[in-house]
C-alpha cells in the first residue's frame, strides 16, 4: 500500500515540477526592477541606491516567488530521493 502511494506520487512529480517551474518563471518575470542597464554594471543613477519597500501586489508577487522557489526545490529533492 505504501509503495503503490509512492509510485504514484513519483508518476504525478514530473508533472508538478513543470507546473511549479513554469509559475517561478512568471513570477520572476512579473516583478519589476527598480535598476537600470547602468546599475546593472555598477553605474550610479538615482533609483539604484534607494531603498525600495514592497506593497500590496509586489510584495505578495514576491513572497510567492520564494514559496515556489522553495516547493520546486522540495520536489526536486523528494524526486532525487524517490529515485
Amino acid at each position: 500500500m505504501v509503495l503503490s502511494r509512492v509510485m504514484a506520487i513519483a508518476g504525478a512529480l514530473p508533472y508538478i515540477q513543470v507546473v511549479l517551474s513554469v509559475l517561478v518563471v512568471v513570477c520572476v518575470l512579473l516583478q519589476q526592477t527598480a535598476a537600470s542597464l547602468g546599475g546593472a554594471f555598477g553605474g550610479n543613477d538615482n533609483f539604484s541606491a534607494t531603498y525600495h519597500t514592497r506593497r500590496g501586489f509586489e510584495k505578495h508577487l514576491f513572497y510567492a516567488t520564494i514559496v515556489l522557489g522553495v516547493l520546486l526545490a522540495g520536489t526536486s529533492f523528494l524526486a532525487f530521493i524517490i529515485q
